[in-house]
């Protein structure tokens, strides 16, 4: 489910996107083509390119997927940044670099580190039937770490609390008091809201920048209403964020320390300059043993040219 990214939504020009202070900024989502399935993507976008270190978000589905058809996406690389695979409906199956295989089922969590470079495939376990929906996230590596290993986890037990009107999963980092064992090296939250119709009070960190991804429902957030296809984005500031829904809603919460690294990202890398990316565009060009080898029976996927090489971007 992972990219790639385009120029129209993270030009070459490095930026992270100004925090701003309590707001709610409604951007719509960009209609994508992952494999052979519609995403709809509200992360990156050109006016904001990170929230927190959260720099990618496609949500997708629901789309019918059979033990031969489903959302198989080959072999592709992947660095500076970390993948965070979460299921609503469905099953998967991960394979990478590291030699890792672990299907992914609704309510489990993927977690991939790239570092200075992985590769992964994402495909149909062969033997599920049903409806496929779900959510695909980046974390932008900070400098700390992202030269370093690459790793993977797998997480089928989560924190889960109660809200007044609702419940949360944290899926990465820390929220509301609870901790996920699935840890990030930057100040971040991301946890799934499931709430009922009515009023929900969420609690935030004043210190940190939120947006909401709703996956299925309507809420409204100052008046403005927050569904499928847009990013909600409500800045800083808040100790507390009120969400009215109109019906029962899921829906995602991304947030963290505002993410001070100025990044840039081309296809599936995160990166700080095009030098860097186009280091890593020739390595997986070349085949070389910087992003390894996947055991996948899906074909490799082709890096497409920069097109940054004619243009005289830095």
């Amino acid at each position: 489910m992972s990219g790639p990214v385009e120029a129209a939504e993270a030009p070459l020009t490095p930026d992270c996107g100004v925090a701003g202070p309590p707001v709610v900024e409604i951007s719509p989502a960009r209609i994508a083509e992952v494999g052979r399935v519609a995403v709809r993507r509200a992360l990156p976008q050109r006016a904001r390119r990170t929230v927190g270190a959260w720099c990618f978000a496609d949500h997708f589905g629901p789309v019918e997927a059979t033990e031969d058809q489903g959302f198989d996406i080959g072999p592709h690389p992947h660095m500076g940044l970390a993948t965070v695979t979460w299921l609503f409906e469905g099953e998967l199956v991960h394979r990478d670099s590291l030699g890792s295989e672990q299907p992914i089922r609704a309510g489990e969590l993927n977690l991939m580190t790239a570092g200075h470079g992985i590769s992964h495939s994402e495909q149909r376990t062969g033997r599920y039937r049903g409806d496929l929906a779900g959510i695909q996230l980046w974390l932008a590596q900070p400098e700390a770490t992202r030269h370093g290993q690459a790793g993977f986890s797998h997480h089928a037990d989560l924190p889960k609390l109660d809200l007044d009107g609702g419940t949360a999963t944290v899926l990465v980092g820390s929220f509301a008091g609870s901790r996920s064992a699935a840890e990030f090296a930057w100040p971040t939250c991301g946890a799934e809201l499931a709430v009922a119709t009515g009023a929900t009070d969420v609690p935030l960190d004043p210190a940190w920048e939120y947006a909401l991804v709703v996956a299925g429902g309507r809420v409204e957030v100052g008046g403005q209403p927050v569904t499928p296809g847009v990013l909600g984005y409500v800045g800083t500031g808040r100790e507390e964020l009120r969400l009215n829904a109109a019906e029962p809603s899921r829906l995602m919460l991304l947030g963290g320390l505002p993410f001070g690294e100025r990044v840039v990202m081309w296809w599936n890398f995160v990166a700080r300059s095009t030098h860097e990316l186009d280091a890593a565009y020739r390595s997986w060009l070349r085949d070389d043993e910087r992003f390894g080898v996947v055991a996948s029976e899906l074909a490799r996927i082709a890096a497409p040219a920069p097109y940054w090489v004619n243009g005289g971007a830095n």
